[in-house]
């Protein structure tokens, strides 16, 4: 069975029959979730080698955008899945990529922060505040990130901080959202569609192993260039939604430098 009969039937079967409750009352889609993660397409992008379809960006650009018109916010939930998993596939394990391809770990991002400053939303992906100090094999991130998505719904979080060691650039982490001393506030952020759950996520601190590091200490900066900020326009774009003032192919053309805070 194809992916666009997999997902019609889904759409029909569980999306459209919890809509309207998930816009009226803002509850979460988890039924949607579920049904998306039973049939195989949270594992969309995910190598066939780990148990996933092994397709990409326009494929998941197709889902988020047909899945848009019938429940917003359950395509909002997707955009920021499939945006973590295009970096999980890259640089995370084999046993996260396993259980996405299950359909039994939902992700979201954790990147963005008050008090970057500069241009625009890019910045704040691109210019964390969250510091990351390590103990022997374990380190504490300490943050307050927003407009996080599926907050205390997803299972992990992309999450970005300074560096460890270096000087310049960022740090990436797969953040389980089970980690002691991680608090979503009881009332969601308004912001997102209804239902989206998209919220703060407070880490006061949150400590992690160290190998949940994703690349290598500072390069997150390029990871988030050439990869989250792509995939995250491209899919705010299938589903109707206003994304970032920088295009896709603009944020892959530009230079590192010319988006660093100066």
């Amino acid at each position: 069975m194809s992916y666009r009969t997999t997902l019609a039937e889904v759409l029909t079967r569980a999306v459209a029959p919890c809509a309207e409750l998930t816009g009226a009352e803002g509850r979460f889609p988890r039924g949607a979730v579920t049904a998306f993660g039973a049939t195989g397409l949270l594992g969309l992008t995910v190598a066939t080698e780990f148990g996933g379809a092994g397709l990409g960006l326009p494929e998941a650009a197709e889902v988020v955008a047909r899945t848009a018109r019938v429940c917003p916010a359950t395509a909002t939930v997707l955009q920021a899945h499939y945006t973590a998993v295009a970096v999980i596939e890259s640089y995370g394990g084999a046993w996260v990529r396993g259980e996405i391809a299950a359909g039994r770990h939902l992700s979201s991002l954790a990147l963005a922060e008050d008090g970057t400053g500069g241009y625009g939303e890019e910045a704040q992906l691109l210019t964390p505040r969250c510091t990351a100090v390590r103990s022997g094999g374990v380190v504490a991130l300490r943050a307050r990130k927003r407009q996080v998505v599926a907050a205390g719904e997803a299972d992990s979080y992309l999450w970005s901080s300074r560096p460890l060691a270096t000087r310049d650039g960022l740090s990436l982490w797969g953040v389980p959202a089970h980690a002691p001393d991680l608090f979503v506030p009881a009332r969601p952020d308004a912001v997102g569609p209804s239902g989206s759950a998209t919220s703060t996520v407070l880490a006061d601190p949150v400590l992690v192993p160290a190998d949940a590091m994703l690349g290598e200490d500072g390069g997150g900066l390029d990871i988030v260039l050439r990869t989250v900020l792509p995939w995250l326009l491209e899919l705010r774009a299938a589903a109707g939604a206003e994304g970032p003032r920088l295009a896709a192919a603009d944020v892959v053309r530009r230079p590192v430098e010319s988006l660093a805070p100066s």
